[in-house]
């Protein structure tokens, strides 16, 4: 029998050892590769020689969301029926990939002549274009922007790989960045979606996290908001296109103050920059995520903070210039630029250890 060679790629990262969390750092990794000779009257038989090439062909046929597929084991020398049932049970309980696609493997086969013909069949509970679009993150950047673009879109579920997984950051890590990429987007921030995780397996240094995510509105009217958020934010842009650094900074704080009253925090208050830019009223939080609209929209670096006042929930920005960090606060009376100690000494309290510094000599204009 003529006899083809093909070389398969299959998409099984494995984790190394050393690692302490999942940081924004970067680490090699190891791809499972399998020799896949083909027969030419059934080029879709697989012919796998030991344990993990059989791990990895049936992990092959999840990648592709293939129901039925057919493993040829040459040269077998253990137990033909334990190494198929260990391995569909591997890729189907600890196997990220297959813990999030997978609702059940069976197999069966058959003895040949030479080797043995084993019929893979997968029920799945997920579609291929969910499996498809499971993406590999590393960090807490990369698990960061993956939200945010979820976000942006205001779809309701979304699926990543993580190659280490540290036990201590779970569901309520996975949250709070949920929490820290709705921040990020202030187009898209029209009320924090409730959201709930899922890990795949329940256990392990590999995981896929699913995020499920519920919006207070309809999809659809969000993406309709959106729009006519950003074109209110980039009319109140328009005349400060000349100007730049804290100037502008500066600027774009008394455009928006001029723009929208400072509501009270409290029940029913307006904490979304489309309520701010074109309701034209809101929040400190509103207002705070309002002043980063305008800011990404002229290319200054700018982050919400959110902290205390007096007691009180308070948000506001903290913008990154040519000479350094500071404070503004859109709910405030004025445009200054303030220090970490002005700030405290104004009565905030904020967690310094999330956001950047902002020391040095105090703010010296009043714009």
């Amino acid at each position: 029998m003529k006899k083809r060679t093909a070389a398969l790629l299959l998409a099984l990262v494995l984790p190394l050892s050393g690692c302490s969390a999942m940081l924004e750092r970067e680490y090699q990794t190891a791809q499972r590769h399998v020799q896949v000779p083909l027969s030419d009257e059934d080029s879709a038989a697989i012919w796998v020689e030991n344990y993990s090439e059989l791990v990895s062909a049936v992990l092959y046929q999840v990648s592709l969301h293939q129901e039925k597929g057919v493993i040829r084991l040459r040269d077998w020398k253990d137990d033909v029926e334990a190494s198929l049932a260990r391995a569909c049970d591997e890729v189907s309980r600890d196997d990220p990939l297959g813990a999030y696609a997978v609702d059940r493997i069976q197999h069966q086969y058959t003895r040949m002549v030479t080797y043995y013909e084993a019929t893979i069949t997968i029920d799945y509970r997920r579609t291929a274009e969910q499996i498809a679009s499971v993406t590999t993150v590393t960090g807490s950047g990369a698990i960061r922007a993956e939200l945010r673009d979820a976000l942006a879109g205001f779809v309701t579920e979304t699926a990543f790989r993580i190659n280490y997984f540290n036990e201590s950051q779970g569901e309520d890590y996975i949250l709070d960045l949920v929490r820290q990429a709705y921040y990020d987007t202030p187009e898209a921030a029209l009320g924090l979606p409730a959201a709930e995780v899922q890990l795949y397996p329940d256990s392990g240094a590999q995981r896929v996290v699913e995020v499920l995510l519920t919006y207070p509105e309809d999809p659809e009217v969000l993406r309709e908001k959106s729009l006519r958020l950003a074109e209110a934010a980039q009319a109140l842009c328009a005349p400060f296109d000349q100007l730049e650094g804290a100037a502008l900074a500066a600027g774009l704080c008394g455009a928006l103050r001029a723009h929208a009253a400072a509501l009270p925090a409290g029940d029913g208050s307006p904490g979304t920059a489309y309520a701010a830019l074109v309701e034209g009223g809101a929040d400190s939080e509103g207002l705070a995520l309002a002043f980063k609209e305008l800011c990404d929209l002229s290319g200054i670096t700018c982050i919400v903070a959110e902290g205390t006042l007096e007691g009180e929930t308070r948000f506001w920005n903290i913008v990154t210039l040519p000479s350094g960090s500071r404070h503004m606060d859109p709910a405030g009376a004025s445009n200054a630029l303030y220090t970490d100690s002005q700030m405290a000494q104004a009565g905030f309290v904020w967690d310094a250890a999330r956001y950047p510094a902002c020391a040095g000599p105090g703010a010296e204009e009043n714009f």
